[in-house]
Parts: C-alpha cells; sequence; structure tokens
C-alpha cells in the first residue's frame, strides 16, 4: 500500500509529486500524461519565472522535475476508472486493469474547456483558437477577436481583452447575454465591443492561423461570415470528476468541493488540486500551488498533525 496516490500529471499533480518526493512519501502518480490542458499552447506567458515556453516544453519540464524523486513512481499513460473505500484507505482501478491501494489519495485529475465541436476548432487550436483570455489576450494585441459565450465567462474573457484587442466582437446563442448583470454593463459600455446575439458558430477558417469564422444568424435564419484573427470559446468547462462520483461532495457542475486552505475534501484521506476542484481561477501556477498545499496537507494527514498559520506560534 502506497502513502500516496496522485490522480493527474498537470502543474497541480506534479507539483504535488515534487513535494510528496521531497516528504519521502512512498508515492503513486497515474497520468494520461504531463503538462495538462497546456500541452496544446504554442506560447505560454504567465508561467512564473519563464517568459515563454511551449505547453509541450512546459510537460516535458513538469514530468523531469517529478522524475528526479525516486520515491514518486510514475504510471503513464494510464486512466483512472475507479476508486474506493478499502480498510486503511483507498483501491485505485485503471483502463490498463491495474489495482493500486493507498493510505491517502490527491484528485489532480484536472478539467477540459467545453468545447463547440465545429469544423476548424480542432485545427485552430493554439493557433487563433484560445479557451483561456486570462492565458493568451496578450498575444491578440491590436488584433479582431471573438469571443463566443453569453454567460459570465465570456463576459470576463470579453473585458480580459479590453486592453488588448482593437475590436472584440462578442457572440452569443441566446437573444439575450446571461451574465451578471453589473458585468454586461461593464461590456456594453465599451466601443471596442460589437454584441451579437442569436449566432450559432457554424465553422472557424483560416490558413496557418484564424482569419474568419461563419456563423448562423437565427433571427433571419443566414449564414454569414466574420473576419476575425482570433477565437477565444468561453462556454464554461467540464471537470474530469466523473470516477469520483458519490466518494466526495461535488457541486452543481461537478467540481470537487474543496476546503480552499489545505485541498481537504469532504471525505477524510482524499484532498484535490487544481482544474478539478471548485477553485474559480482555472490558472496553471494557482493549479501547481493548491498541487502542494494538497501534498502537504496529505503529509500531516498521514502523521496525524493539525497545522496552523505560523503566526500563531508563540
Amino acid at each position: 500500500m502506497y502513502d500516496l496516490i496522485i490522480i493527474g500529471g498537470g502543474p497541480a499533480g506534479t507539483a504535488a509529486g515534487v513535494y510528496a518526493g521531497r516528504k519521502k512519501l512512498k508515492t503513486f502518480l497515474i497520468a494520461e500524461e504531463f503538462g495538462g490542458q497546456s500541452l496544446v499552447s504554442d506560447s505560454i506567458e504567465n508561467w512564473i519565472g519563464i517568459r515563454k515556453i511551449t505547453g509541450f516544453e512546459l510537460g516535458k519540464m513538469l514530468e523531469e522535475h517529478v522524475r528526479t524523486h525516486s520515491e514518486v513512481e510514475i504510471k503513464m499513460p494510464e486512466r483512472v476508472l475507479s476508486i474506493k473505500s478499502i480498510e486503511g484507505g483507498f483501491e485505485v482501478t485503471t483502463n490498463k486493469d491495474g489495482t493500486y491501494q493507498s493510505k491517502t489519495l490527491i484528485i489532480a485529475s484536472g478539467g477540459k474547456r467545453r468545447r463547440l465541436n465545429v469544423p476548424g476548432e480542432d485545427k485552430f487550436d493554439g493557433r487563433g483558437v484560445s479557451y483561456c483570455s486570462t492565458c493568451d489576450a496578450p498575444i491578440f494585441k491590436d488584433k479582431i477577436v471573438a469571443v463566443i459565450g453569453g454567460g459570465n465567462a465570456g463576459l470576463e474573457a470579453t473585458i480580459d481583452l479590453f486592453p488588448y484587442a482593437s475590436k472584440i466582437y462578442l457572440m452569443n446563442r441566446k437573444p439575450e447575454l446571461i451574465g451578471d448583470p453589473s458585468t454586461q454593463e461593464e461590456v456594453k459600455k465599451s466601443s471596442k465591443v460589437t454584441i451579437i446575439n442569436n449566432a450559432q458558430i457554424q465553422e472557424i477558417f483560416g490558413d496557418k492561423f484564424v482569419s474568419a469564422l461563419k456563423y448562423l444568424d437565427k433571427q433571419d435564419n443566414q449564414i454569414k461570415e466574420l473576419a476575425v484573427e482570433g477565437v477565444f470559446i468561453e462556454i464554461g468547462s467540464v471537470p474530469n470528476s466523473e470516477f469520483m462520483k458519490g466518494l466526495v461532495e461535488m457541486n452543481s457542475g461537478g467540481e470537487i468541493i474543496v476546503d480552499h486552505k489545505t485541498g481537504a475534501t469532504s471525505h477524510d484521506g482524499i484532498f484535490a488540486a487544481g482544474d478539478v476542484t471548485d477553485e474559480i481561477y482555472k490558472q496553471n501556477n494557482i493549479s501547481a500551488g493548491d498541487g502542494v498545499a494538497a501534498a502537504l496537507s496529505a503529509y500531516n494527514y498521514l502523521l496525524n498533525i493539525k497545522k496552523q498559520s505560523p503566526a500563531y506560534e508563540k
């Protein structure tokens, strides 16, 4: 039986792995790949300490760091199918017929951006199509872009683009925006923004990079074309938490609810970190920090240590 099983190879899972290794925990890390959602990114410019790096390079860097710790055994590529409680811990079953046992768990399985599933979306992913305005807005300085989504994610992405894009088309498939009224007001007062309601995206196209999109105008039932240099798809995300249903408390969106001080879930011995949790800021740097906290919390749990802030020390 391992001290700790970590599920996920993104920033949260690898940060947890590094800290578990440093604490000399007998650790098993299960991942489909290293790097998480950032693997498709041609340019990451907000990973702290590195001005610019590709998603592939980041994934290799994360993997190499974890592998420096001999206490961490890695199983990859492998995907977790189910987890159950057993005496003294948990049993994890994977798609490779693997069965592994551990005293504690860290769920860092990440999430995936909800996709439009239209022609050109996959082709131009990382070449004009983005799912993260916080990450990629600076790349689109002085460019014409479209933001897809009329909820809070779409509205907030539009605001993120204010300092950079020269023109922003906010594409909403519903008759009216559905985000918070105060955020709507902020968007509507910008001269950079044109809101197009009743717009159902049909295709994204271009040459090497995005140059335009087509959409169905549901008011007149006409297919229309819009010249843009970037498309931000902001229609929500889906956490990779299916295998945890019934074991820990989740919100209506399937995110694992955690104590944001410790990463603890509703089930003793299970911690979670990164995009699979109800953390509102889905960012690599934040996920890494969450992974560190979860690993330290798992360590303290195993030793039955109740930690408090050093400011309380006398």
